[in-house]
Parts: C-alpha cells; sequence; structure tokens
C-alpha cells in the first residue's frame, strides 16, 4: 500500500513475513533534486519487490535517493544493500555503527544468556534463525554518520535528527518542528510497545528508554510517523502509556521476587506477555529470548534504584529485593 501523508511524503507499506510486526512502514520524501527514503525492510525477496513496485509507482529514481537508517534492526536496515547506488548516501547513527565494526557473533549474548538461566543450546539454535543473520544486509555501504540535532534537508522538508537510545543503543528519529511531524522508527510505536531487551550488564536501556520519551514529550508534534502499524495523533498520550506499561512491568516483577531469588528466566516465566500459549513452555525459543532480555532491562532498571540486589553463585546470576 503506498498512501500520501503529506505534500510530497509518502508511506510505502512493506511486508514482513513470518513477522509478527507484520508490515514495515518506509517513508519517501520526493524532490526533484533528491529524494530521500527512510528505512527498507528485511533482505528478502518480498521485500524488495513491494519497495521496488512502491518506488516505480511514485517514480523515485534510486539514483537520486539517499536513505536514513533510523537503527541497526534488520527489518530497518536490512533491505540497505540491494537499495544502495553508487551515488546515495546512507545516514545513520555513530553508537550503532561502533557496534557493528565490534560485532565478532552472538557468542557474548549467549553466554549472558545462559548466566541469567537461559538454556544456551535452545538460544545458539534460535539466533541462527533470527532475523539478524536470514535477512540482514549482503554488505555494509559507506555509511554517513549523524548525531543527535545533526540536520536533513529535502525539499521542503528540514529535518533534525533525535538521539532516542532505548530500544537499541543509538535509535535515531527524525523531527521537522515546522510542520510538527515526528519520524518515530520503533520509538514509539502505536498499539504494541517497543521491545527493551539489555544483554549486559553495564547497560541500563530502560533508563535510557524513559528518558528518551522524556525528550520526545517536550516536542511539538502533531503527527508521529511510526516504524510499524498505524500513524499516532496524540504523542505525549502515547508517550504517558508506554512509560504507564514499564512501571506496570516494574511493579509486576517487584511481586514476584516477594516469591524468593530468581534468575532473569525464571522471572521472564512469571511475568505477563501478549503472547498467545498455554505456558512459558510453550512460548517459542525466539520469544522467550525477547521476554528475558526485556525482563533482564527491567532488573537492571530496579537494581540501580537500588529496589533489588544482583547476586551471582556459580556463574548464574539471580535476583532478590533488597527490603524483602
Amino acid at each position: 500500500m503506498i498512501e500520501e501523508l503529506f505534500t510530497d511524503l509518502f508511506r510505502i507499506e512493506i511486508p514482513l513475513p513470518q513477522s509478527p510486526l507484520k508490515t514495515l512502514n518506509a517513508y519517501v520524501i520526493k524532490d526533484p533534486n533528491r529524494n530521500l527514503l527512510i528505512d527498507t525492510g528485511f533482505n528478502r525477496k518480498e521485500c524488495l519487490e513491494a519497495m521496488q513496485d512502491g518506488l516505480r509507482e511514485l517514480s523515485v529514481d534510486l539514483g537520486k535517493t539517499d536513505i536514513f537508517i533510523t537503527h541497526l534492526h534488520a527489518d530497518h536496515f536490512g533491505l540497505v544493500s540491494k537499495l544502495t547506488g553508487k551515488s546515495c548516501r546512507v545516514y545513520f547513527n555513530r553508537p550503532e555503527m561502533e557496534l557493528i565494526e565490534s560485532f565478532e557473533g552472538f557468542h557474548t549474548m549467549i553466554e549472558y544468556a545462559g548466566r541469567n538461566g537461559f538454556p544456551e543450546d535452545q538460544l545458539e539454535a534460535a539466533l541462527s534463525r533470527h532475523p539478524a543473520n536470514l535477512y540482514g544486509s549482503d554488505w555494509l555501504p559507506e555509511l554517513s554518520l549523524l548525531d543527535d540535532r545533526d540536520t536533513i534537508d529535502c525539499g521542503p522538508y528540514h529535518l533534525q535528527c533525535v538521539s532516542t537510545p532505548g530500544h537499541t543503543a543509538g535509535h535515531t528519529c527524525l523531527y521537522e518542528a515546522d510542520k510538527k511531524i515526528f519520524i518515530s522508527g520503533d520509538h514509539i510505536l502505536d498499539d504494541i510497545t517497543p521491545n527493551i531487551q539489555c544483554w549486559m550488564d553495564e547497560q541500563n536501556p530502560l533508563k535510557e528508554y524513559l528518558e528518551s520519551l522524556d525528550k520526545v514529550a517536550k516536542l511539538e508534534v502533531d503527527r508521529v510517523l511510526p516504524g510499524h502499524r498505524r500513524l499516532i495523533k496524540d504523542h505525549r498520550a502515547r508517550i504517558a502509556e508506554l512509560k504507564d506499561h514499564h512501571k506496570q512491568r516494574l511493579q509486576e516483577i517487584l511481586v514476584i521476587l516477594e516469591q524468593g531469588r530468581m534468575n532473569a528466566f525464571q522471572i521472564a516465566s512469571k511475568m505477563t506477555w501478549d503472547i498467545v500459549a498455554e505456558s512459558w513452555d510453550d512460548f517459542p525459543v525466539s520469544q522467550q529470548w525477547f521476554a528475558t532480555g526485556e525482563a533482564i532491562s527491567h532488573l537492571k532498571y530496579l537494581e540501580k534504584e537500588e529496589k533489588i540486589i544482583q547476586e551471582e553463585e556459580n556463574t548464574i546470576i539471580r535476583y532478590k529485593l533488597r527490603n524483602p
């Protein structure tokens, strides 16, 4: 589906087969001199065909088009290698460029998951089928790195980068102040909550995410253009809902820990998730992984707030209430 949202600003829905997200919203700003494409889809045939059909219908020449990627996840970044031409500039954020350069595989994450109670053999098998492995970019184009408050001009649109870490380390949105348009990637979504995972002891992504929400709430926005699902009219109301969701998650974990000391995998198994399954054991391993990563992000937040204590015994990390 192609939809003109504002003058010369279009949405192309890109299918995401076998993903609960269903589709990606790719955005195109048309300009006679230089177009801008925002986010791409998985590196797979269905996504490429939908993107090519949409660009063809809009008469967009990829030879005169630059690309902005909100964050490194494969449903946003994966297709960039198929769309990048010789004269194309690919805009990306600095923190995640550094992550790409230092990435040596999933073994560190798998080891940390094991320390948090996750069966490592199951996770290793699941990650081999992960979209980042199956549908990531074929090669890494030269990236033009942007920082918070840097700008991109395309036709009548003056887009300012807004750094919003949380969902990923360098997640970056685009804000058009005059037109009050906010292109949010996965930072703000409407009927689903962005997954906030943590797989390193020194990280506190939930704190970063909540601070990023507060940062965006201060902006004057009439319409949010998210990476998935419906457009959002009242960004402050949605931000309040997202903050309340995480407040409830934090409280739920504190109640669970009243039962005694547990690792993150055990805690995640007792939390409430919007997944159709009779029990935790019936969750797909990939969903158990997402849930455990989200549980860890909330546990790290509670630990930094001195509500809980982390203990390690025989390499396994467990958590308990500070004042049971």
